[in-house]
């Protein structure tokens, strides 16, 4: 159906032509389509048949190109390069937001757990490594309007392989929790899976010592979304699951009574309420919650109320309890909660770290498995939401670098001559978030560090003064006086694509924005006026996503582009709106031209002589001479023409899908 691989499309500059394979593949049920090497995926929605122990047996060890496109055939071809070139590779998989990238990286697991040598010793490095998904899905997932089981995390898991090829270890690391989610939800979002699992799975003895009920609603945490019961979540059951994996990830009783003591902890923080006292200082009048944590954090009850109701400043090189208002109190208890969320997060990925460490220093190759949390395109992006899409921005110029390495380092082996492509290079959106001096990340430090008042308003003011004029970048410091008189938020767009003119705070979704843009900011409220914390993470997330990209240049590259074909997660449904803004800012006309440069095939010698040889009385039954005559010998009785193809050092190159399609023929 279609065409298996985007590049023998005849037109391979069309957006149109790629939407109309995409659909008619998808109708059949055939989520996977290639671009060269990259696999294109399309959530089904439903259940297929596709992921069975005898398709697992069917890809194993098979030329990338025999059978149809599967993700078994990107995760079977890393290994076994990996094996007999004893390099590292990683598999980047990406997307929008319930496109299905967990899923894809929950079924490459799978595929090595079932097809990889094994022992009984390994057998417990495997289920470790399958078991802690779930565990980090509890505390790192939530369902969101987009996706019930949306990972609010980045994660980049190395599994490692001794000689054999046999796993042996692994290691994960994760990157910026939202922490934002503990305390504030959107209407139809969640709170993360583990805290509605504990109230609906825990046994009554659990809840009763954690000083916990099992409705939900009794939790100021858990009702801001109003969807605490989902129906595509069983929450009973993934609990069951969750307690097995942690005695497989090998923790302790203490070390999961001490969690689910600093979970239960964070929902009473949220019962918290303050009132205000004679002096409008916040007081804490009903102890009830702050005793339960207290009981369940082993901490001492009147360091944690000073902690929520006062301020250390420094006074005269001396430290002063300065009491806080109620709003502020709020704000302090809000802000001990994403603390302790975030905190108890790092923990968990190093414990399970520890259980996947092997001990052994005999030299190991790894394959890593970038499961990156999804680019959304909102009409008002939280600070962390941009950061998410500026680690997306960077990650799309790492794959046309690569794409582009790789291609003309091939046709350079091969002799061929390179001709230069046209295609968008993000390096421009990439620096402005990110240059020094000049970037909005460095701006945004600038405006934390300087003395006085830092506000939302004074950081886009000096937004406008520094990079108002860039290309790609729109902000409303011209309706400033609007703003305060409507009490709008200042806001800022960062897209991809020139936007046309646009009203006020006007994004990619309203009218008269271009269909392209991609926002990676308009970033609403808060991001100044919270300074410490924002300075603190952007610059820690900018530094760790640089240490990402360098281990990831260190590897052979492997790439999932995973596609939502519509909003509604509705099996058969393919919106082509929806697709299309996809197929836009997942670069995937870029890789197509980048793949295409000139040649829409090319195959080694020996596989396309082994293919073709029936066409030719030269070469069939056996061609006795060197394999590049053989294909020589058997163009020429087939009548290419000399436009049509190039002969490299080890392989055949073809120009056109028409030429290959005639000789398929």
């Amino acid at each position: 159906v279609g065409v298996q691989d985007f590049v023998l499309l005849d037109s391979h500059t069309s957006e149109t032509a790629f939407l109309n394979n995409l659909r008619k593949r998808y109708q059949e049920n055939l989520i996977y389509t290639y671009i060269g090497t990259l696999l294109v995926s399309v959530n089904p929605y439903k259940e297929l048949d596709i992921y069975t122990v005898t398709q697992m047996q069917l890809y194993r060890g098979v030329n990338f190109f025999e059978l149809p496109p599967h993700l078994y055939a990107i995760a079977d071809n890393a290994y076994r390069v990996m094996c007999s070139e004893y390099n590292n590779h990683f598999i980047l998989i990406s997307g929008e937001s319930g496109a299905g990238k967990t899923e894809a990286s929950k079924k490459i697991l799978q595929y090595y757990a079932v097809t990889c040598p094994t022992t009984e010793q390994l057998q417990i490095v495997r289920d470790r490594l399958l078991l802690s998904n779930p565990v980090l899905e509890a505390f790192g997932n939530a369902k969101t309007l987009r996706n019930d089981n949306s990972s609010r995390f980045g994660k980049y898991m190395d599994i490692q392989f001794d000689f054999k090829g046999a796993p042996v270890g692994g290691h994960i690391l994760s990157y910026l929790i939202e922490k934002s989610r503990v305390v504030h939800q959107n209407h139809g979002e969640r709170n993360f899976h583990i805290f509605y699992q504990l109230l609906e799975g825990g046994d009554k003895d659990l809840l009763c010592w954690l000083g916990l009920e099992r409705n939900p609603q009794k939790y100021a945490y858990l009702i801001q979304g109003r969807c605490a019961k989902v129906f595509s979540i069983n929450d009973k059951n993934d609990w069951k699951i969750v307690r097995k994996a942690f005695s497989i990830i090998d923790f302790t009783e203490k070390d999961v009574e001490h969690l689910f003591g600093i979970v239960a902890s964070v929902l009473h923080l949220g019962n918290i309420q303050f009132e205000e006292d004679s002096n409008g200082h916040a007081i804490i009048r009903d102890g009830t919650q702050i005793k339960w944590i207290s009981k369940l954090l082993g901490a001492h009850l009147s360091i944690l109320q000073e902690a929520l109701t006062h301020r250390k400043i420094e006074a005269r090189s001396e430290e002063v309890l300065s009491p806080l208002n109620v709003d502020l109190a709020f704000y302090a208890r809000d802000a001990v909660a994403k603390a302790i969320y975030g905190r108890t997060f790092t923990w968990l990925v190093n414990k399970i770290n520890c259980s996947l460490a092997n001990k052994d220093s005999t030299r190991k190759t790894v394959i890593g498995l970038l499961d990156i949390y999804g680019f959304e395109v909102l009409d008002t992006n939280s600070f962390e939401q941009f950061c998410i899409n500026y680690c997306n921005e960077k990650l799309q110029q790492l794959l046309i670098e690569m794409t582009l390495k790789a291609e003309q380092e091939e046709y350079e082996l091969e002799g061929i001559e390179w001709e230069p492509i046209p295609y968008f290079n993000n390096k421009i959106i990439c620096d402005l978030v990110e240059q020094k001096h000049k970037g909005i990340i460095s701006i945004l430090d600038e405006e934390c560090l300087r003395p006085g008042e830092a506000t939302d308003l004074s950081f886009l003011e000096k937004l406008e003064e520094k990079v108002g004029d860039h290309a790609h970048f729109v902000t409303y410091a011209f309706t400033l006086c609007i703003l305060l008189q409507r009490k709008l938020f200042p806001s800022f767009t960062c897209s991809r694509v020139l936007g046309r003119e646009r009203g006020l705070l006007c994004t990619t979704e309203h009218q008269g924005a271009h269909p392209s843009a991609v926002n990676v900011g308009r970033v609403g409220p808060g991001v100044v006026g919270r300074i410490p914390a924002a300075f603190l993470v952007a610059t820690q997330f900018k530094n760790s996503l640089t240490s990402l990209i360098e281990i990831l240049m260190s590897k052979e590259p492997s790439y999932v582009r995973c596609i939502k074909p519509n909003e509604n997660k509705e099996p058969g449904k393919f919106d082509d709106f929806l697709i299309r803004h996809q197929v836009k800012y997942l670069g995937l006309m870029e890789h197509l031209r980048v793949r295409r440069a000139g040649f829409a095939y090319r195959r080694k010698y020996e596989l396309f002589l082994q293919r073709y040889k029936s066409l030719c009385p030269a070469t069939w039954p056996h061609w006795h001479g060197p394999a590049a005559e053989g294909v020589e010998r058997l163009i020429k009785h087939i009548g290419y023409k000399p436009e049509e193809y190039k002969l490299g050092r080890t392989k055949i190159f073809i120009r056109f899908p028409k030429t290959l399609f005639a000789t398929e023929d």
